[in-house]
């Protein structure tokens, strides 16, 4: 369990300091204007999820998944980790059932953002 965590931890470090120098390489390339690092990352690191999870699945190497997978593309974005669970709701055949994550994800996630927001500017008033 120790050797899972480490492994976990050292990836989410080697993620965050990619999506870190992924977003500050957009902001300089295409301005500020839109959140283009954030896209690129979503969008990355779902490609690389989809990717390495049938590769590992294949390679019988499942054992590298928490340092890749939840270490380094969940410390890069958890978009990734997010775009999985979809994907494996629909391929289970629970197309409802995905359709509804998706949906509450996007809607809970941003109204808890938003609730927190207007807490926290009324807290420190």
């Amino acid at each position: 369990m120790l050797t899972t965590l480490l492994q976990v931890a050292l990836g989410g470090a080697i993620g965050a300091t990619a999506r870190y120098l992924t977003s500050m390489g957009a902001l300089r390339l295409l301005g500020a204007g839109f959140p283009w690092g954030t896209l690129a990352v979503n969008v990355i690191g779902s490609f690389l999820m989809g990717l390495l999870v049938v590769v590992l699945a294949q390679r019988d190497a499942t054992r590298l998944a928490p340092f890749l997978l939840t270490g380094i593309l969940g410390g890069f974005t958890t978009f990734s980790a997010f775009s999985l669970d979809a994907m494996a709701l629909y391929e289970r055949g629970e197309t409802m059932l995905a359709a509804f994550y998706v949906g509450a994800s996007v809607i809970l996630s941003l109204s808890a953002l938003a609730l927190a927001m207007v807490v926290a500017r009324e807290v420190l008033q």
